[in-house]
């Protein structure tokens, strides 16, 4: 019996589903143990392996057409602290949080998303919220739960540990790659205002550095601002010089460095609007508005700028991720968006 490359998809898949969100070395060797095992388990073996990009494009291109009919997408991310690549299997419907159905409690789900939301819809940018801030979205829960607040700290312990939530030393919870990346459709379908690009990479950013004139939309992510500012000296979008370093002032920080005392007082919500017509959404404090559910009564608050059968599982698919990620990813640059 001759190998066939739909061998060779089906245990990459079923590996890649036992691990999660992986680095781009771990994935590519993954697909390198999948055509070999398919080999050796052949009479005839044919199927040609490649460490070239072009081939591990290809490959996955593949993967995500077979996948097109189940909604789901093998897609990359960058790590927005690194730069690492990484991938995940991802459900394209965003309307829902699916990938949390089969760790957490309905209750359990609807308090990460109403920590996600004060995180999205945190004020300049800072896309974090602190520990308090958090708990208190225990009383935002609908319908409401008897979680207490014990066991709400324990289940924000258990996002962290699990990937969906970072915190930091300060105690502010921010999304991590994991959740970037899996909930992506979710984040844009529910915050589609919310949402800001990088500049040069264009994907999501909720961590790096903003220009600081005027009206300019131009946002990085640290490990962009760093390679383009080895090779420009001036923001992409509005020419202004930029200083060296991207901490550096008058440069505008985004992220938690954004966040500011205070900040988490009041919680926000998100009114969807009275009129079928207007699917627009307005962002204002809980106390200039009493229920999440009702629509807005007059004028609009200012919004921030937007923005079948599978082989068995083999013991030479057990790798590690450190082993994998020896050598650094390589990466596909893109322009900057003008």
């Amino acid at each position: 019996m001759s190998a066939s490359p739909h061998d060779v998809e089906r245990l990459f898949l079923q590996a890649v589903l036992s691990r999660g969100a992986l680095s781009g070395n771990l994935a590519q060797t993954l697909w390198e143990k999948s055509v070999e095992i398919v080999n050796a388990s052949s009479d005839a073996p044919n199927i040609q392996h490649s460490k070239e990009r072009a081939a591990w494009d290809e490959f996955v291109s593949k993967i995500n057409k077979s996948l097109d009919k189940l909604q789901l997408e093998f897609r990359h991310l960058h790590d927005e602290d690194t730069g690492k690549e990484i991938y995940a299997l991802v459900n394209r419907m965003g309307d829902e949080i699916a990938q949390m159905a089969t760790e957490y409690t309905p209750a359990e789900i609807a308090f990460f998303k109403a920590v996600v939301e004060q995180i999205m819809l945190a004020p300049r940018e800072s896309f974090s919220v602190s520990s308090l801030a958090a708990l208190r979205e225990l009383s935002a829960i609908k319908p409401k739960s008897n979680m207490t607040k014990t066991q709400a700290e324990v289940v924000l312990s258990s996002f962290v540990a699990k990937g969906w939530l970072l915190k930091s030393k300060r105690g502010r919870y921010s999304l991590s790659t994991r959740s970037l990346l899996e909930l992506l459709p979710y984040l844009k379908s529910t915050y589609p205002e919310e949402i800001v690009e990088c500049t040069i990479c264009m994907e999501i950013i909720t961590r790096g550095v903003a220009c600081f004139t005027a009206n300019c939309k131009t946002r990085l992510h640290y490990h962009c601002f760093a390679t383009y500012r080895r090779r420009q000296h001036s923001c992409p979008s509005c020419s202004k010089e930029w200083p060296r370093e991207a901490k550096e002032k008058p440069l505008v920080p985004v992220g938690e460095d954004a966040a500011k005392d205070g900040d988490d007082g009041k919680r926000r919500v998100r009114l969807r609007s009275a009129e079928p017509s207007d699917d627009e959404e307005d962002t204002v404090d809980e106390d200039e508005q009493p229920s999440q559910s009702q629509a807005p009564s007059g004028s609009k608050n200012k919004r921030r700028p937007s923005r079948k059968t599978k082989p068995q599982p083999d013991e030479s698919m057990d790798i590690d991720e450190d082993e994998a990620d020896a050598t650094p990813p390589q990466r596909n640059r893109r322009g900057a968006k003008r």
